[in-house]
């Protein structure tokens, strides 16, 4: 009895961030809210490139219907500010998900999941107007999440092929994560995370490849409130040179409401 006290403990406080860290800062992960759990995530992302300055802050919202399978909005918010033109500001392309829980073997301070993956843009965000707020195209991704997560280390990874309109290529969405806590485990969760990630698109159709490599820094300050933040830097980026990105800067928050 004891024993199943414990792992149904480890497995509650895995669902809620504490166990090792809480989830990637750019990479998706396979692990849930928890029983009916609702949260919402916000970030600012500021993205500077070679000829514009880009401001983005979405907002995440899901909600777990089942112990396995949780849905969510994106709305995000963006502003972009040419060199020598004027600024634009308004909503972005927003899109709504849906992740289900394919596979999951829990053990003793640990765990390994794959969920499946489907997630819809929608093209709101204003093409009438320049800059553009939107890419005018609906998107459909189908990809997998996977991760194996235990006290001292949390890898994860994540692929997927998303379906585009409007005469846009489609591309294929390849992440990788690792996590290290920097802090003994502890509960009440207070815990300082260590990310290194790797976030990446390959566009078939014109053999274009784009990744970032993405340190980043996670605080979680209790049970329901995580602070994050991340730095992206290109390695490799076959785009136009007046397209290409200088870095980004990510400074957000996630809340578990219940």
């Amino acid at each position: 009895m004891k024993k199943f006290q414990a792992f149904l403990f480890i497995n509650i406080i895995l669902s809620q961030w504490a166990l090792a860290q809480g989830p990637p800062i750019y990479t998706d992960t396979p692990v849930l809210l928890g029983l009916s759990g609702s949260g919402v995530r916000t970030f600012g992302k500021f993205v500077k490139k070679e000829h514009a300055d880009i401001y983005k802050q979405p907002f995440v919202l899901p909600y777990n219907i089942t112990p396995k399978m949780l849905v969510g909005a994106i709305i995000p918010l963006v502003n972009i500010k040419p060199a020598n033109a004027s600024a634009q500001f308004g909503v972005g392309d927003m899109a709504v998900f849906l992740k289900r829980t394919l596979y999951q073997k829990d053990n003793k301070a640990k765990t390994f999941r794959l969920m499946g993956k489907v997630q819809q843009v929608f093209p709101t965000g204003n093409t009438t107007d320049t800059p553009t707020l939107g890419a005018g195209s609906y998107q459909t991704l189908l990809g997998l999440v996977a991760g194996y997560i235990t006290t001292k280390i949390g890898l994860y990874s994540e692929i997927g092929y998303t379906i585009t309109t409007n005469g846009l290529p489609d591309n294929w969405v390849y992440n990788l994560a690792i996590g290290y806590p920097l802090l003994p485990q502890q509960y009440p969760a207070k815990q300082v995370n260590l990310f290194l990630e790797l976030k990446g698109n390959y566009l078939p159709g014109i053999a274009s490849n784009n990744a970032f490599i993405s340190p980043g820094l996670q605080w979680i300050t209790g049970r329901r409130l995580l602070v994050e933040t991340g730095f992206q830097l290109p390695i490799v980026e076959q785009v136009p040179d007046n397209q290409k990105t200088k870095f980004i800067f990510t400074l957000g928050l996630r809340v578990l409401l219940f």
